[in-house]
Parts: structure tokens; sequence; C-alpha cells
């Protein structure tokens, strides 16, 4: 089985959807899309992603599944620099590099901030919702593999947002998600591909065949977003910095 992961298009946050720039992207993501078998999409309930999902299943004549937990990784935690709430990723790397806990798997978020802010029971709904859809087209998660009930070919589309995203791949690979979120960066309608392997009869596990591809968006002559990205150098001004 397929499992394909795809971020948004370039967003406009103050409405939760996309800039004219994302729109453009959104048409070139659907041309790459809508030449591929999908057995099913599901999405987002955020706006930036359900608009970004329109465009390809307008052209199919297809719908998506909303699901609650793929919208974008919701636990906030407090900023011991800063006194304020953020997201738990776009740490600066001095800060979390030094915690031996965020490397790994099953303590990333047993630090006193992570606990502070919930992070293990929203991490929990990620991993939890994962895998009832996984189990619904026949792959049942066994410990760290997944038992191959009805293994199959099939293709599904998931639409979604960078942060979920690495929550999902840290679930699939035994990853820490704050190696993902700090090491990993998925541009605007980036495509993301993992592919069961079942080497062993009964016995799968997800290998991801590609990160982040935006093959299509080079194909169409568009430059990617600098969204998810920070500065190239620190003299770069006209770049994210914080």
């Amino acid at each position: 089985m397929k499992l394909i992961i795809i971020r948004h298009g370039d967003p406009d946050y103050s409405i939760d959807s996309l800039t004219e720039k994302g729109w453009r992207e959104a048409e070139m993501l659907s041309d790459r899309i809508t030449a591929m078998k999908v057995k099913e999409f599901y999405l987002s309930p955020l706006g930036r992603a359900k608009d970004t999902a329109s465009v390809t299943l307008k052209k199919m004549n297809r719908e998506g599944r909303v699901l609650p937990w793929l919208r974008e990784f919701e636990a906030p935690i407090f900023d011991e620099n800063t006194r304020m709430e953020r997201v738990p990723w776009d740490w600066l790397p001095a800060d979390w590099t030094k915690v031996e806990e965020y490397y790994d798997r099953n303590l990333w978020h047993k630090t006193p901030v992570m606990q502070a802010g919930h992070v293990q029971e929203e991490a929990l709904k990620v991993y939890t919702g994962l895998d009832e859809i996984l189990k619904e087209h026949g792959y049942v998660r066994e410990g760290r593999l997944y038992h191959a009930v009805r293994p199959n070919n099939d293709t599904i589309v998931l639409f979604c947002h960078f942060g979920v995203e690495c929550v999902m791949l840290g679930h699939l690979l035994g990853i820490s998600p704050m190696i993902l979120w700090h090491g990993f960066c998925a541009a605007p309608t980036s495509v993301t591909t993992l592919i069961t392997e079942e080497r062993r009869k009964g016995i799968a596990c997800f290998r991801m065949s590609s990160f982040g591809d935006i093959s299509h968006l080079y194909a169409a002559g568009e430059e990617p977003a600098f969204a998810a990205r920070f500065c190239e150098t620190y003299d770069n001004m006209k770049e994210r910095h914080d």
C-alpha cells in the first residue's frame, strides 16, 4: 500500500486559506495527483488544507473524508524565553539540541515543557487516528510493525500540515518528531510517499521512498515557497529568523 502525505499550499494564515501562489501550487499539484489511482482521500479540517485538496478533488469528481486529528498539531507549550505560548516545534537549535530526551522516540514528550503542554496526549490522538485508517485499509498495528490482514496495492492520500506530518512519520518510522520537525522541511504542496514492505507473509512496515517532493513545481517552472524555512545565513534579513 502507498501512503501519500501532502502539505497544503503556500498559506495565508490570516484567513486560513491560500495565497495566490498557493492556489497556483495547488493547481500544479492536482495535475500530479489526478494521474494516480487513489483509493481514498483524507483531509485536515483546516481551510488551507481543504482548499489545497479541493482543486484535485474537483478535477477527479471525488470527495475527501475530513478527520479532526489531521489538523495542524495542536499542543501549545510555554516558551521559557519569551514567556508566551507557542507551537512545540521551531525551537532554536541551541535550545533543543542540548536536551538528550528530544532525540529519543520514547522520551521526547516527557520533558517538563512538553508535559505541561500535554504534547503526549495530542500525539496519541494522531497515532490512534492514523492506525485506525490503516486498519480500515488492511494493516493492523502490532508493536512497531503492522499485521497485513488484507495486503494490497492501494494508494491513500492525506492532505494536512507539516507539524502533524512529522508526528505521523515519527510513529511509522520510530523517530522522535523533534528530529523531524527541526531536521526536515516540507515545502508547501510537497508530497511524501511511504510504501509498505511485506518481506515475511503478514508482517509489514512502512518505508519512506520520498520526502517533501516538489518536482511538480519545478516541472511547471514554479519556485517553491519559503514557508517552513528559516534564513539560510544570518545576514539574510529578508528571510525569516524567528
